[in-house]
This record gives structure tokens, sequence and C-alpha cells, in this order.
């Protein structure tokens, strides 16, 4: 879940390009990040890196317990053109803001000391000095498709592209795994927020025509197919326009009442709660509050389970009703869904969605929706029709196609 997570679109996973809806466009490809990386700074970069965002199917709330998620990678992409510097200046721009380039000192960057956006990358640079890599600064241009304030993790993707890159350029030979720790520990250290892993394991190791199975845990990885178009279903992505900030404490607060309810039950954390052992352990619990929130987390960590088991047995459109139920579980226990997200999942299934569930920190953001690929427009205009009725701004609508995670692009 990403703090600085507008538009949804649904573009080129190959260049980072944008599609239907998305924001940027024909300036966001390799070719123009470079191209605009070369007028800002006067020579061209080293190169160009691309990572994802993210929508996760299942398991929400839980990676910071220890418990299974399984996100996918979009194909909206977080585009960095970027070149060494030996000065310890940083310099980042992007072509997303009107603010012009930000300069930084490498070397006195200060962990919750502001600087916008730009905190991103340049938590990533002091998260890579903090453990030893010897970077001595950089010039950086970015520009991304990934949607913000949908809850699609566009924060994740600037820390992965930037770390990736930096990590290529300076050869540090750091894994995927230690990418994602990196961007994470920029998020929660530099930035402020306290979200789990799953997001910048997301960007940094999602495959194509896979959804990504992570135990948070030990951060072991299992690629699950989840080919749609073979069985002729959509997974459809519901930006409600409705913008969240989870570093607004509402994010903090779930995590506290978690840690509290594990504390109360003599656990390390809630993943250690068996799914059959909830009854007793909900028992044992007296403040309402961290009861719900310890029964989400620990169903919905079966709820993982479940899906995979569906997936792996090829019953893809039995993993509809898990997502609704998923759904009812974040807005009754864990309360942070909103009318809107709610009003997806309802407007969706009336039309005969296979199932639906917000995604992401809540409180706005984004729903996904599995549908029949034959009735996804069916779906889309039930649900454009049901915002317009209730007098929400219309929503934006796109395909989620399982997309490869970071790479070089240039």
């Amino acid at each position: 879940m990403s703090a600085g997570d507008g538009s949804a679109g649904d573009g080129s996973a190959a260049d980072g390009s944008a599609g239907d809806g998305s924001a940027g466009g024909a300036r966001h490809t390799p070719a123009a990040v470079a191209e605009d990386f070369h007028r800002l700074y006067g020579a061209a970069p080293e190169g160009v890196w691309a990572a994802p965002g993210r929508v996760n199917l299942i398991g929400e709330y839980t990676d910071f317990n220890d418990g299974f998620v399984m996100p996918l990678a979009l194909p909206h992409t977080a585009v960095a053109a970027v070149s060494r510097r030996t000065d310890g200046r940083l310099r980042v721009h992007s072509a997303d803001t009107d603010q012009g380039v930000v300069q930084l000192d490498a070397g006195t960057l200060r962990p919750l000391t502001g600087t916008g956006w730009a905190a991103y990358p340049a938590g990533v640079v002091w998260a890579l000095r903090e453990a030893g890599h010897p970077v001595t600064g950089a010039d950086i241009h970015l520009a991304s498709t990934v949607p913000t304030g949908a809850g699609l993790s566009s924060s994740a993707a600037l820390e992965v592209v930037t770390a990736l890159a930096l990590a290529d350029l300076y050869g540090l030979g750091l894994t995927a795994r230690e990418l994602a720790l990196a961007g994470q520990r920029a998020e929660n250290a530099f930035v402020g927020v306290p979200c789990g892993v799953m997001d910048q394991m997301a960007s940094a190791c999602c495959t194509e025509g896979h959804a990504l199975h992570l135990d948070t845990r030990d951060l072991s990885t299992r690629q699950v197919p989840f080919d749609l178009d073979a069985h002729g279903l959509a997974l459809l992505v519901v930006d409600t326009r409705v913008k969240h900030a989870l570093g607004d404490g509402a994010y903090a607060n779930r995590r506290a009442g978690c840690e509290a309810g594990a504390r109360a039950l003599g656990v390390r954390t809630l993943r250690e709660i068996e799914y059959a052992q909830l009854p007793d352990a909900l028992r044992r619990l007296g403040d309402e509050t961290i009861r719900a929130q310890v029964r989400h987390v620990v169903s919905d960590n079966h709820r993982v389970e479940r899906t995979i088991a569906l997936l792996d047995a090829g019953d893809v459109r039995a993993v509809g009703p898990v997502l609704t139920e998923g759904h009812a579980s974040l807005r009754d226990d864990l309360r942070v869904s909103c009318p809107e997200l709610d009003l997806v999942v309802s407007a969706a299934n009336a039309a005969g969605a296979l199932g639906a569930r917000m995604t992401g920190g809540g409180f706005g953001g984004s729903a996904i929706v599995l549908t029949e690929a034959t009735d996804a427009d069916t779906v889309t205009k039930a649900i454009t029709e049901a915002f317009a009725t209730a007098g929400h701004t219309a929503p934006r609508v796109f395909p989620a196609r399982p997309s490869a995670g970071a790479r070089r692009v240039v």
C-alpha cells in the first residue's frame, strides 16, 4: 500500500507508454524520457529503466503481519532515465509535476525532511547509502503512467525503478528482493509511511501472465499462472478517483491494532494464528475493534490460500466469490472501504460479474472486478451508470493484464 499513488490507463508493459485513459502518453515512452533527460541535463542518460505499479488480487493488510499476498504487475510503469554523478549531487525531475529539477546533496539526505514527490527517489539513494553502497549521486528524470491516488503503488514503482537503475549503474549486484527491500526502507524510514513490502516486491519480482504468491514472513515467492484470456475472463480495475493518503494515520492505526492483537494473543505476528484457531483467538480478545482486525487478517490469509488452490485446479471463475467475501471483510471488519468502493462491488455483482473487491489501502482508490470477458462492457456500463446516479465523479475502468516486473528498457 503506497502513500503517493491520477489517472488510469492501459500502458504498454514493453515501453511504458500510455494507452486508453492514462496519464502521460507519448512523453512517457523510454525514447521520450531519454530525450527529455538530454534536454534537462545536457547529455544522454546512461540507460532507461521501467518498473510497474501493481494491483493486488487478494490478501490485504496482511503483509505487515507476515502473511500472504497475491499481487500482479500492471502494464503501467514508472520510467527512469538515469546517469551517475561523482560529485555527490542528486538531481531529480518528473514529467508528471510542474516542479522543476529538485537538487539535493546525496551525502546530507535525512529522513522525514519533506521534498514532496522527490522524497521517493531520494529515499532510495539514502537507503542504498545507509546500506553501505557507494552511490555518489545521480541525474534522474522520471515519467509514470501508474495512476496516482488509485491504490496501485505509484510510489513503489518510483522506488523500485530508481533502485534498479542505481544498482545497475553502480554495479551493486542486488537481487530483486534486495531492490524491493531498499524501496520499502525508503518509504518506511525516509518518507515515513509504515507500508509492508508487498508493493515493492510486486514491482520488482512479478512476471508476465502470473500473479505473485508472496509469503511476507520469509519473502519466498511463487509465480502462479493467471491466464485470463485462456479462460475467457477479464480483470477490471476501477479507479474511483477518490484520493487516499495513507500517511494520514489511518493505515498506521490498523497496523497498530494488528500488533496489539498479536501481543494479546502471545504471538509475534498474526501469521502465527491458523485459520482453524481463529474462533478461539477471537474469544480471547476483549477489544471489539482489535478483534475485528484480527478476524480480517487471519481470514484474508486463508482467502489467499483458497485462491491459489482454485487457480492450481484451473477453477478461475470460483475466485470471484472469494474476492467479494474479501471486500466484505475489508468493509466491515477493517473499515477501510468507502461508499464509492462499495458501489463498485455492488453494481458489478448485480450486473453479472463473478466477484469484486476493493484493492490496496482503501479509503478511496481502486476496486477490481472479475468478469466474463464477454460481459466486461456491460459490467463497466453498470458501474459507470451507478456512479452517475449516485452523483459521484465518473470512475476510470481499464483491464489489468498480468505484466512484467522491473527491467532495463534502453
